[in-house]
């Protein structure tokens, strides 16, 4: 007979407790496709607490086209967040899962393997502890009787994209009811702003590579024109809904400006700041037309030493300002992004011709 047994992840036996949650959250199918949707669709929640229902959606941009990558918040101190809790399950599919795997994640730092430890708790209202690392005693969880069978709402759990991040442990507590068309009086429960910070991880940009002119190589002490096409960067918005809440939240990526870092310091940057603003067609710079040589451009960088079979690294990065709308008119702003590459820059010597 197999015994019951209580695993929390991060204390005993974590290399086995990743394991088996893992297999339990393919089970349920979690995690959606790259191009739609992310997280379940199919209302039966998923036993691996690294695994959120949460859907994304590309409303506009992120259509996957060319080399495309994440936004790194100019802020240092911003992170997206680490835990929250969502519904997992109805009365009935409770009880049709305990009645046919019973193994996984009843927490996010607590795993629990075998029919009884769930029959306990959620079928014949025996308490449980809560699981919470910085607290000096687990709370209890007071028991349900059959499984909250008749009754409209759901059981709602824990969820951390990285359960190794310290602040995981706020969501402490065990799967949870709460009545249909609520949300928890939690401070961890979900809101539009927290759908806006967790689609804000989900944009996707197109790769910065500027164009040149000249192309293969500048010259030291004229002006290389810098530009970027308008049709390149376009406003990305990313839809995020939590079903069965009502909870939505749409956060917009809209290009501001791209900076310019020579790779040396001998070189001279237009503007001097390095910032070239947004143009109001979309674009950013101008590019460069026959008879441009000897005029300064707008947006570029004029080399002052060749760089000698050593080619300077520019750096590119965009700006994108980023603000978001959702649930009853809820709205605001987050924390410009960017997102920066480098180009292999050679600079040659004028070549003279001496008579």
């Amino acid at each position: 007979m197999r015994l019951p047994t209580r695993l929390l992840a991060g204390t005993l036996a974590p290399a086995l407790s990743i394991v088996l949650t893992s297999t339990s959250a393919q089970a349920f199918g979690g995690g959606g496709t790259k191009d739609d949707t992310k997280g379940n669709s199919d209302g039966k929640g998923s036993l691996s607490s690294s695994v959120s229902s949460i859907r994304i959606t590309y409303v506009s941009g992120g259509d996957g086209g060319g080399e495309q990558g994440n936004l790194s918040s100019i802020d240092p101190n911003w992170e997206p967040p680490a835990c929250w809790y969502e519904p997992a399950f109805t009365p009935e599919q409770l009880k049709e899962f305990v009645d046919t795997d019973g193994g996984g994640d009843v927490g996010i730092h607590e795993s629990w393997f075998g029919k009884e430890l769930w029959t306990d708790h959620y079928r014949d209202g025996k308490p449980a502890d809560n699981f919470d690392l910085h607290s000096p005693t687990n709370s209890v969880a007071e028991g349900y009787k059959d499984y909250n069978l008749g009754k409209d709402g759901y059981f709602w759990r824990g969820v951390a994209p990285d359960d190794s991040d310290p602040q995981s442990w706020d969501c402490g507590r065990i799967m949870f009811w709460v009545d249909a068309n609520e949300v928890p009086d939690d401070p961890h429960a979900p809101t539009p702003e927290m759908l806006a910070e967790y689609a804000y991880n989900e944009v996707k940009i197109p790769k910065t590579e500027v164009e040149l002119k000249p192309q293969a190589k500048s010259t030291v002490n004229l002006p290389t024109w810098v530009w970027l096409d308008k049709g390149t960067f376009k406003e990305v918005k990313v839809r995020a809904e939590l079903p069965n809440t009502g909870l939505w939240a749409e956060t917009t990526a809209k290009p501001v400006s791209l900076h310019l870092e020579p790779g040396t310091e001998d070189a001279e940057t237009y503007p001097a700041s390095g910032e070239c603003e947004i143009n109001a067609d979309g674009s950013i710079g101008t590019p460069y037309t026959k008879g441009d040589a000897d005029r300064t451009p707008p947006c570029g960088i004029r080399y002052l030493r060749a760089s000698n079979g050593e080619p300077y690294q520019l750096k590119a990065s965009v700006t994108w300002e980023i603000s978001w709308e959702g649930t009853g008119g809820a709205k605001g702003d987050l924390p410009d992004g960017t997102f920066e590459t480098t180009q292999d820059m050679e600079v040659q010597e004028i070549q003279a011709i001496n008579r």
